[in-house]
């Protein structure tokens, strides 16, 4: 029996581009987010829906924040995929690298999103080398719907391929 649906759960650090990659990629996504001093932060989850490759797309995105932990955990239960969404405009910090190996630890495929790659001060390669042990890496700028989208269809494209 072929399944028609996948659940691919959105991680990443506080302001790496979660939110903006699921609007990008739905744009009648849902949020449940609250004021901070940087703007705004997801407090519970992003939500978003597409139909790629015969297949509906569930995408639930996390909170950045490590005190979510319990959040993020009920978050990934029956997840099919992840992605990592990670700032190239800075270095990898410890949080990313946890979520990281957790990931890798879970055994399902993990994507790596480097975003912001559209700003001078990105350096793809830095996140490449602090976090080498991934198939599928897109580098992106979460606000281009198109280069999102093209990033989330290669990555289903490849879960679909190997199963």
């Amino acid at each position: 029996m072929e399944v028609s649906r996948l659940k691919i759960v959105i991680f990443g650090a506080f302001h790496a581009g979660k939110s903006t990659f699921i609007q990008a990629v739905d744009p009648t996504s849902r949020h449940i987010d609250t004021e901070c001093g940087d703007g705004t932060t997801t407090v519970a989850l992003d939500y978003g829906k597409v139909v790629m490759h015969g297949l509906t797309v569930h995408l639930f995105g996390t909170p950045g924040q490590e005190r979510f932990e319990l959040a993020r955990r009920i978050i990934m239960e029956g997840m099919d995929a992840a992605l990592l969404v990670v700032d190239c405009s800075c270095a990898v910090d410890d949080f990313t690298k946890r979520l990281y190996y957790d990931l890798v630890d879970s055994h399902v495929p993990l994507g790596l999103l480097l975003n912001k790659c559209d700003v001078v001060e990105s350096c793809p390669a830095m996140v490449r080398r602090e976090l080498p042990e991934t198939r599928y890496i897109y580098e992106i700028s979460a606000r281009d719907p198109s280069n999102a989208r093209e990033a989330l269809a290669r990555f289903v494209a490849g879960i679909k391929e190997n199963r």
